[in-house]
């Protein structure tokens, strides 16, 4: 994995507005409660289709329907950019994120590739710049997706839409924070070789305002991943995975703005 490194600041006056359209804009939230799930694609944008037919956008939407159910089960509020089998325009998922204030924001997603030997699940946060190739096509498969161009804001000035969508250093470490913990939880359900935590410039997440995760739970490009996703078993573990790192993340938030936690366990 590759350290997140900003580009050169172009002036401190980007930094000095930024922090000032984020006191105006984000009041300060202390306890962690509200969990965004995204699951991607939907409706005319299948998303991914695998070999034996598994399509992308019914089972990322049936994972995150799962994740949801047990997290509203341990108290939490979430809040799903789509629950139902429906195109969700990327301004439009952001936008239901940030109105919904969320603490935490986790976008669901079934991998592809041109060759059919990568296999398992992977785990990305944001960056300007990919981990490697295999993660630049990967985001560049995603965003492609929405069938419409970056925001305005991000085609003016990458850097200051980070900063100002992101919470800055804050949002970003918090990002890479949980991005690990879901790796971890989820490197066990998988008997693959764990693919790790990677970074590339996925748009839905640049426009968040929050700590934001993108998760890819298998290829259906590989057979047997393709094949343990039918599954309700493998679907149910994944939720279970992605929980119990959502619970962790949560205690630790809590803990750091000096709270106590209100969720179930």
């Amino acid at each position: 994995m590759t350290r997140f490194q900003l580009l050169p600041l172009v002036s401190l006056g980007i930094v000095a507005v930024t922090f000032a359209a984020l006191a105006a804009d984000e009041p300060h939230r202390d306890r962690f409660d509200v969990v965004v799930i995204d699951a991607g694609h939907g409706g005319e944008d299948a998303g991914a289709r695998g070999g034996a037919g598994l399509v992308e956008k019914k089972l990322v939407l049936d994972v995150s329907k799962r994740l949801a159910m047990r997290l509203r089960s341990r108290g939490l509020t979430v809040i799903l950019t789509r629950d139902s089998d429906e195109f969700v325009p990327l301004e439009a998922r952001t936008s239901i994120a940030n109105d919904a204030r969320g603490d935490l924001f986790i976008s669901i997603h079934a991998n592809s590739s041109h060759s059919a030997r990568p296999q398992g699940i992977e785990t990305y946060f944001i960056s300007l710049e990919a981990s490697d190739d295999l993660s630049r096509q990967v985001a560049r498969r995603e965003n492609a997706a929405f069938g419409e161009p970056a925001p305005a804001s991000l085609k003016l000035d990458p850097l200051a839409a980070i900063l100002g969508d992101m919470s800055v250093n804050e949002h970003v470490r918090d990002s890479s924070g949980f991005a690990k913990l879901a790796q971890a939880q989820l490197a066990a359900v998988d008997s693959a070789p764990s693919r790790g935590v990677k970074q590339a410039p996925f748009i839905v997440l640049m426009g968040v305002r929050m700590p934001a995760t993108l998760v890819e739970i298998g290829f259906l490009s590989n057979s047997r991943d393709e094949s343990a996703l039918r599954t309700s078993g493998r679907r149910e573990a994944i939720a279970d995975a992605l929980t119990r790192a959502v619970v962790v993340f949560g205690d630790s938030y809590d803990k750091r703005h000096g709270v106590v936690s209100t969720r179930v366990r």
